[in-house]
């Protein structure tokens, strides 16, 4: 009897036991840029990267022209500088020159007061004697009043030079010296944007404007692609969705990136749609699909590129351990 009939059933018969492997879904890389721009224009002096280039955080990108902002800077200091010395003399009293001027007057007029109310007490004497009449005495009684008047005057005065401002002025000039505190931060701000450094770590994806050119204001300069912005977005039929959860782990595929990449799944589309034409998949009857996006790790972003083809599978269970 012959033995090959038997042998070629059996092997059909273990090939159809055989556990059928998971299918896998097409999809391509897609990529979040993070486009690099001043919110002011100016004209580019210098470009610090080049394309393909990866860059660390902090890492110089692009200089603007900001020769204006020193400017505004330096005239903005100088502002400040003002208001503070004005807030600064708001609250002092005169100067010490000032007052010294006042004392020398007091000094006098206490001087010229004391001499008239002398001369009073000898008139008085001579009006009691009989020798003046009292019309004489009541000009030497208002020069003596004069005198102590003037001499109030003045003390006053002295007391008044030693005096800050006002409160209330005292108020409007640190006010204005906040103000002009307040306007220097602004230009500094402005300086510092016409230089633009790297957020995180990346690759220089692309660069728009060369060294000379004016750059509009909000106009990227530079495009990065952070490893964590690289992303598989692949299609699972409508059918096969109630097997998919967020979090779950795939495997990503592609041509030339040698062994599979892990992933997770971090994202399931809430509404359907349409194969896309760019996506062949085996059966061409299932045309309604959900898009599903999976992270692979930051190590192994980089081995994919935006806009190529993956197919994503299941990842591999991991096997219970034999029970006793």
């Amino acid at each position: 009897m012959n033995a090959l009939p038997w042998a070629l059933g059996a092997a059909l018969l273990s090939a159809g036991c055989a556990p059928a492997a998971d299918p896998a879904w097409s999809g391509y890389v897609e990529g979040e840029f993070v486009y690099i721009a001043a919110p002011l224009p100016g004209a580019l002096v210098r470009l610090s990267v080049q394309r393909g280039q990866t860059v660390e955080p902090g890492a110089a990108l692009f200089v603007l022209d900001a020769q204006s902002e020193r400017d505004a800077r330096e005239e903005a200091a100088a502002r400040l500088a003002g208001a503070r010395a004005q807030a600064d003399d708001a609250a002092k009293g005169r100067r010490d020159e000032e007052i010294a001027v006042i004392r020398a007057q007091l000094s006098q007029v206490r001087t010229q007061a004391a001499r008239a109310a002398a001369e009073l007490a000898r008139q008085q004497q001579l009006v009691a004697q009989g020798f003046l009449s009292a019309s004489q005495l009541d000009t030497v009684r208002a020069e003596a009043e004069q005198g102590r008047a003037r001499v109030a005057e003045l003390e006053a005065a002295l007391q008044v030079a030693a005096l800050p401002a006002r409160s209330d002025a005292r108020r409007a000039a640190d006010a204005a010296a906040q103000a002009a505190q307040a306007a220097l931060a602004q230009v500094r701000w402005r300086e510092a944007q016409k230089e633009q450094t790297a957020p995180t770590a990346a690759a220089v994806s692309d660069t728009f404007f060369s060294v000379g050119e004016w750059v509009p204001a909000g106009q990227p300069v530079v495009a990065l692609l952070p490893p964590g912005n690289v992303r598989a977005r692949f299609f699972v039929p409508e059918r096969e969705l109630g097997a998919i959860a967020v979090g779950q782990a795939v495997t990503i595929h592609c041509d030339g990136c040698g062994a599979a990449i892990a992933g997770r799944i971090d994202r399931i589309a809430t509404q359907p749609e349409f194969t896309p034409p760019v996506i062949y998949s085996n059966e061409q009857r299932a045309r309604l699909v959900f898009m599903i996006e999976a992270q692979p790790a930051a190590a192994d972003a980089r081995r994919l590129r935006p806009g190529q083809p993956v197919d994503v599978r299941r990842a591999a269970a991991t096997p219970a351990p034999p029970t006793t």
